[in-house]
């Protein structure tokens, strides 16, 4: 089975979805004009059931077209952030804060709330999830929907370089990049941090409460392992940064992606593309993981 093949089986695991046609409609609430980066505050309609609360920044100098990140928040508990993470950043990261960070080294960065976090709360995770499924579809597929929606609306603005468009995040934002660059091949370098989770490895050692309700997806065992989703990237550059005491990432689960994900790189004529990098510590960005983020970056984006 050749890639798109697998991309279709994998995006049909995700319920019954809005078409992927949608007219996209976006509405400019604000703007303002930070330190070093310009923000626009947004709402965009992306799926025909709920708006969609969103934030962008570039950089406050020159006119563009900038290359962009979707940058995706985490969970955390922390249902009220959602994407004020790309401003205001989160304990388990470093300073400054993303949106900081990444326009200084001259990206442009959107990030959206997703279901249930951010202007989108006002139901529980649950609620919605149970609704969901009552309805035919699958939280984390009305998830990812959004996200590769929000890779069709960067796509049309021309202040951004539709050629050079990346993702990255950390804990729930990490899921979302890995899966968002292996069903999108206009995402063309993906850095996820502290969630590289193998499915079987997490449900061997205990730890499948450690994920909200909103990560389980009907059938994908059956079908997909972390590997092959992930493989799915390739050969477009992946740089996966873990914490050697993240209970998230279980270390005999990331030797089996790394040993699955080199063969294939290799296969796929690019072997330095893809890169698991190990830190002592847990679930946080350390400082060595920032630059080792923004290098990788300024390397392939």
């Amino acid at each position: 089975m050749n890639s798109k093949d697998e991309r279709r089986r994998l995006y049909a695991l995700l319920g019954d979805l809005p078409p992927r046609r949608r007219r996209i409609s976006a509405r400019l609430v604000g703007t303002e004009a930070r330190d070093d980066y310009l923000l626009e505050k947004l709402v965009l309609e992306f799926n025909g059931l709920e708006p969609v609360p969103a934030y962008f920044v570039r950089p406050a100098e020159g006119r563009g077209p900038f290359p962009v990140v979707i940058y995706n928040h985490a969970h955390g508990g922390d249902y009220a952030l959602g994407k004020e993470e790309l401003l205001r950043g989160r304990a388990a990261l470093q300073s400054p804060p993303p949106a900081a960070a990444l326009t200084a080294a001259g990206y442009a960065a959107l990030c959206i709330d997703a279901w249930a976090f951010g202007e989108r709360r006002g139901r529980t995770e649950s609620e919605i999830f149970k609704e969901m499924l009552w309805r035919g579809r699958v939280m984390w597929g009305m998830m990812v929907y959004d996200s590769l929606r929000a890779v069709d609306y960067l796509s049309s603005r021309r202040d951004v370089d539709r050629r050079r468009i990346g993702t990255m995040g950390i804990s729930m934002g990490s899921t979302m990049a890995w899966w968002l660059a292996a069903l999108d091949v206009r995402v063309k370098v993906c850095v996820d941090l502290c969630c590289l989770t193998d499915f079987d490895e997490i449900i061997r050692t205990g730890g499948l409460d450690a994920h909200g309700i909103y990560y389980y997806v009907p059938r994908l065992l059956t079908e997909f392992s972390t590997s092959r989703i992930n493989a799915l990237i390739a050969p477009r550059p992946h740089l996966s940064l873990a914490g050697i005491h993240d209970r998230l990432t279980p270390p005999e689960g990331l030797d089996r992606i790394d040993r699955d994900l080199r063969k294939a790189y290799a296969r796929a004529g690019t072997p330095e593309a893809w890169r698991l990098s190990r830190h002592a510590t847990g679930h946080l960005e350390t400082a060595a993981m920032r630059r080792e983020a923004l290098d990788f970056l300024a390397r392939w984006l």
